[in-house]
């Protein structure tokens, strides 16, 4: 029997049904989902809001300047596909978060999956009406496969992210189910892009986006293996209790963090040596050792942060990406909706006009903002906007959204 409660519906013998408090929330993983969101802001704002998405595969006639190279140079080996890995983690985890706090709950499975349907939703709007570079559905859509593995040991979350892992490594070897345009198509595409994301109309810009999705596909289907190896390695992290017991852990977090970060940049900067990369023996290695490059970054990445979250210096240090974090899907929408005004014809079309540098400085400048604006947020309010449509959407009934007392650490 189900009674209606101030917080939603509670059912008899079971556990209730309610989003996750603030003072329930870990912080190292609101700080550390808040960094990675820098990551995937810079790295979508210069490779694609900036230029079209098939730029960085052509040759360029022209060099850029060198504060443009070099800033284009420490994204690619710093953050470019990390910051994904990263989040893909983190989705991991969260969603491993939400199976774990439900166990006792007999609509578990529907809320879960109500969560992933309202998830992918969001996901294709944001794809079809805001900015066709979206991760959300994808996102969607590896949750729901691994959703039933939640349901396993911890053995078996490990054993099939690493098979995953070992597909996503092993695909250049493996028969093509997806392949990029031709490099003339490419070409013709990015002149016709910078025309039309320059200074068309919103209407002519829904149009070409809609087109450009069956050629970006193949890079979703690239990628997708180790979107969900990432969510189940994720999972078993979480599993392992030692993001609720950090300090207790702070030598296994520094040396997964220096293995990983070493490993990791060294196979980033390896597998573009021009020495190495003209031996067809070591190329093909290297191929498929580059690939296993920002996973190992995104282990090292986060187990840095987590070790750093986890004695009062370093929360000193890091304590202020906590709020964006907490907000990091409100912050990613508006981070589209901001940057396709900024780049498009219907806003102020410097889509194709700026450099490298010129691009990432205003990403610093937006997120700087967005820290800002969510710490003022989470003072009065317990979730973001979105994050509270979310909730609202998968426990159903409306959920409380300002607290009694509340202060952001």
């Amino acid at each position: 029997m189900a009674v209606a409660s101030g917080t939603g519906w509670v059912f008899d013998n079971e556990m209730p049904a309610r989003p996750v408090a603030p003072t329930e929330r870990i912080d190292a993983i609101d700080a550390l989902r808040g960094l990675a969101l820098f990551g995937v802001l810079a790295i979508n704002l210069v490779t694609e809001f900036r230029v079209s998405l098939f730029e960085q595969f052509l040759r360029k006639a022209g060099a850029p300047s060198p504060l443009d190279g070099a800033v284009a140079i420490a994204l690619d080996l710093v953050l470019n596909s990390k910051a994904f890995a990263l989040f893909s983690l983190l989705f991991g985890i969260g969603l491993a978060i939400q199976y774990d706090r439900l166990g006792r709950n007999a609509r578990r499975t529907p809320l879960l999956v109500r969560r992933l349907a309202v998830l992918l939703a969001i996901g294709l709007l944001h794809l079809c009406l805001i900015w066709n570079g979206d991760i959300l559905t994808e996102y969607a859509l590896a949750g729901f496969i691994v959703l039933p593995f939640l349901f396993g040991p911890r053995w078996v979350l490990a054993a099939s992210g690493l098979s995953f892992l070992g597909l996503y490594l092993a695909t250049p070897l493996l028969p093509a189910i997806a392949s990029l345009p031709h490099t003339d198509w490419m070409t013709q595409h990015v002149a016709e892009a910078t025309r039309i994301y320059g200074s068309g109309g919103w209407w002519e810009i829904l149009v070409y986006r809609m087109d450009e999705i069956p050629a970006i596909l193949p890079l979703h289907i690239f990628v997708f293996p180790r979107t969900v190896s990432l969510f189940l390695l994720g999972a078993f992290v979480w599993r392992t209790g030692i993001l609720r017991q950090a300090p207790s852990h702070r030598r296994l977090l520094l040396g997964v963090a220096t293995l990983g970060i070493a490993a990791g940049g060294a196979l980033t900067i390896a597998a573009d040596h021009p020495a190495l990369a003209d031996w067809p023996v070591t190329a093909r290695g290297l191929s498929l050792l580059s690939r296993s490059a920002p996973v190992l970054l995104a282990f090292g990445y986060g187990a840095a942060v987590i070790r750093c979250m986890s004695c009062l210096s370093g929360r000193r240090v890091l304590g202020w990406a906590m709020p964006i974090g907490r907000m990091a899907f409100t912050n990613y929408l508006a981070q589209s909706i901001i940057l396709g005004w900024l780049f498009y014809g219907y806003g102020l079309g410097l889509f194709g006009r700026l450099g490298a540098a010129a691009a990432l400085l205003i990403g610093v400048i937006l997120y700087v903002v967005q820290a800002a604006i969510s710490t003022w947020w989470l003072r009065h309010y317990w979730y973001g906007p979105v994050e509270w449509l979310w909730r609202t959407l998968m426990y159903g009934g409306q959920k409380a959204t300002r607290p009694a007392s509340l202060v952001v650490r």
